[in-house]
């Protein structure tokens, strides 16, 4: 497995890969091995595309590691189109069980890959924002970063 560090729009994000697979995106340091690999490279340059508006959906290959509950909510979380947001009693319902909202939260937080699962997309039923690993003003950011672009598509 290895890492590598990039200095984004919205600050540093570390890639990580293992065995041709994505197994990490993150807002902190990771604690494997350091080399630039070239899905880590692509990996870059797609978040890169996310971020200027250029890509909605990634095509790097995932190989998150979690529990059974935590892996149905994070394939939940991929079906959530681009600009578009769900609630966590949404992602609940979609993943077997709608009274699971703070056991959502809890898959949610400990999603391995940022951004690419995008769990940034799911707020509370009140509509507001809640708790995000990378903190509500990075989530604010790529919801604007949707929403505008979004947007401009509609144009």
């Amino acid at each position: 497995m290895f890492q590598f560090s990039y200095n984004t729009v919205i600050g540093e994000i570390t890639i990580a890969e293992e065995n041709g697979a994505i197994t990490h995106v993150s807002f902190d340091k990771l604690k494997f091995p350091v080399k630039e690999t070239q899905l880590i490279q692509q990996t870059y340059h797609e978040l890169q595309e996310y971020f200027e508006g250029k890509r909605k959906i990634f095509d790097v290959p995932l190989n998150p590691q979690g529990t059974p509950f935590q892996t149905a909510v994070w394939e939940e979380l991929k079906k959530i189109p681009y600009g578009q947001t769900k609630t966590y009693k949404e992602i609940a319902k979609a993943a077997g069980n709608e009274k699971a909202c703070r056991a959502v939260g809890m898959a949610n937080n400990k999603n391995p890959i940022a951004i690419i699962i995008p769990c940034h997309r799911v707020i509370g039923s009140n509509g507001e924002m809640t708790g995000y690993a990378g903190g509500l003003e990075i989530k604010k950011k790529l919801l604007n970063i949707e929403n505008l672009n979004s947007e401009l598509l509609a144009v």
